[in-house]
């Protein structure tokens, strides 16, 4: 085994954080380079959708490609056994192993293969899919070369599972952030909408909003086109707010044995 191929590769599948960084060509490459470490014939690379669904995310060949799509629409093969129990699964010799799964094995053999090691990408209790290695000739996998596949699968599942997080903190970061603006923005059109008026904030705040919700539209967007100049006082002042009273005076209370007004 080339050690120097296998420090950079290690390096090359831990380096997430960089800008700029390609999930796809992170994947290629690390089905690329199994197959060049591991003495295997080809890889696959399948990774659960946000609704747990596997999917075919890179292979090292077409033929590849392929037989890991039909073994998703067969339901059956040794990959899915690795992703649904979390464990690795070893076929050394699939011929005789048909009757376990038996399209799978089939298929696999018009591709070419004979041989199966489906590596789970796992971390801790979480597992996201499986590296697939795929070999012409029938016997036993390497147990060291077993051992270095999962450390590549390892690495690659803590890389990707780094970038997911790191995407959902930045969109909630930006979620937060724009909910300030909006906040700010809103603030300078009551302001504005009150002194044009000459009424408190509170109303200014409930014309926007009515205003916002007749026409179907963003309060922030209102409030921002209202303070940029775009939307005008006078469309603004063709709703009144509801059931508010004006500055300084208390809601009315009815009389005793009164009606209310409906």
């Amino acid at each position: 085994m080339d050690g120097r191929l296998l420090s950079e590769t290690f390096v090359e599948l831990a380096d997430t954080m960089v800008t700029g960084f390609d999930v796809m060509d992170f994947l290629h490459v690390l089905t690329g380079r199994s197959v060049q470490l591991l003495n295997v014939s080809a890889a696959g690379l399948l990774l659960a959708d946000p609704r747990g669904e596997l999917r075919v995310v890179a292979a090292s060949s077409e033929a590849t490609r392929l037989l890991e799509l039909f073994q998703l629409q067969s339901d059956q093969g040794p990959c899915l056994d690795c992703f649904r129990s979390g464990r690795p699964v070893t076929a050394a010799d699939l011929t005789t192993q048909a009757g376990h799964w038996p399209r799978f094995a089939a298929a696999a053999r018009d591709a070419g293969f004979t041989a199966v090691q489906a590596l789970p990408m796992r971390l801790r209790e979480q597992v996201i899919g499986a590296l697939n290695l795929f070999r012409a000739a029938p016997g036993p996998f390497d147990p060291a070369t077993v051992r270095i596949g999962q450390a590549l699968a390892d690495v690659a599942t803590i890389s990707l599972l780094h970038k997911r997080s790191m995407e959902r903190i930045d969109t909630l970061t930006e979620q937060l952030q724009g909910a300030l603006d909006s906040r700010v923005i809103i603030e300078q059109a009551k302001g504005k909408l009150a002194e044009r008026l000459g009424t408190d904030t509170n109303q200014a705040f409930s014309l926007l909003r009515d205003f916002a919700r007749a026409r179907n539209l963003r309060l922030s967007d209102l409030a921002r086109a209202f303070v940029e100049g775009t939307e005008t006082i006078a469309s603004l002042s063709a709703i009144r707010p509801r059931q508010l009273p004006r500055t300084g005076q208390p809601p009315r209370q009815p009389r005793p044995g009164s009606r209310p007004t409906p």
